[in-house]
This record gives structure tokens, sequence and C-alpha cells, in this order.
């Protein structure tokens, strides 16, 4: 049976609050929000019978530990999907429209300069920060750059270098993986 000043949650509902009044099975309430509302009280179970027990004497409102509890629980992790675990963290792509803005005019032979000259340059700077993989992405073509590349990679003892992802890159990409001396 429910009196004025006991402490009641709403079946069905989340919602907490204090009886005020109780006028046969109707009764009055002040939610935990300030609100007056009135509810069956087959609506409504007694809630601070039971907590006492199972709560320290120095805690007075259970939805304070509750919330206290979950505040701890709330850690920040990001889950990542086994295709962006094995993603590596630098790609370069080497085909020679992405590398300068207008191609008009450039042999063959520059066009590999520039290529080759972005590679190295692209390899010394994940070597000097410490990035372990990175994917150079060359194209199918003739195979010129290609073989370029594996000439380039050769002269590193840190290193090894096998065809990248098939699925992602196609044939057209080598994956270069860099041994960390710590």
């Amino acid at each position: 049976m429910l009196k004025a000043g006991d402490k009641v949650a709403v079946l069905d509902e989340d919602m907490e609050g204090k009886v005020l009044s109780v006028s046969g099975s109707e009764v009055q309430i002040e939610t935990s929000e300030g609100f007056l509302m009135s509810f069956s009280a087959q609506d409504l179970v007694k809630i601070e019978a039971a907590l006492p027990d199972m709560l320290p004497p120095e805690v007075e409102n259970f939805s304070e530990v509750i919330k206290e509890k979950e505040a701890s629980k709330k850690r920040k992790s990001v889950r990542l999907k086994p295709k962006e675990r094995n993603q590596p963290p630098m790609e370069v792509d080497l085909h020679i429209g992405k590398l300068v803005p207008k191609t008009g005019g450039l042999s063959n032979y520059e066009i590999l300069n520039i290529q080759m000259d972005t590679a190295r340059r692209q390899l010394e700077f994940a070597i000097s920060k410490r990035i372990q993989k990175i994917v150079f992405i060359h194209g199918v073509g003739e195979g010129v750059l290609r073989a370029e590349l594996e000439t380039l990679f050769h002269r590193y003892e840190n290193i090894k270098f096998y065809d990248a992802d098939y699925q992602k890159y196609g044939l057209g990409a080598t994956e270069v993986y860099i041994f960390q001396n710590y």
C-alpha cells in the first residue's frame, strides 16, 4: 500500500517520483523532474523500500550510483572493421596525372624520373616517420615503372616488398614493409 512520501517508479515508463497523495486507487506523484502527475496505483511500484538494505548508509539515491557506474564504463573505443585494420597507413599514387598538373610535352624518360623521385622521397619519408607499410600504386602498363621500383627497393636492406592486395588495387600496386630498428 502506497502512502504520501513514498518514492515510486512508474511501470512501463522511465519515470520516478514521490507520492503526494493517495485517493482510492488514484495516486498523485511529483516526478523527479518536478511535474505533478496522476497514476493508477497498479501502475506504480514502491522503490525505496527494497533499496536501503542493498545500499551503504551514505548513499541516498540509487540512480546516482547507476549514473556514476555508467560514467566510469563509458570509454571511447573505436572498433575497426577487418578491412580497415589491414589498410596500410600510407598510399602513394605514382600515376603521372596525380603528380604534375600538366603532362603535355614530357618525354617518357622525364615522366619516369618524376615518378621515381616521388617514390624515393615518399619511401624516405615513411622510413623517417617510422611508418611500417606503404603502398605504391604504379598501374599495370608495360611494367617499366614497376621494374624501376623493384630496383629501388632492392637498394634498401630493411624493407621487403610484394604485390599489394589484389581485391583493392588489382595488379598495379606494390606494398612495401619497412622493418624498424627500435
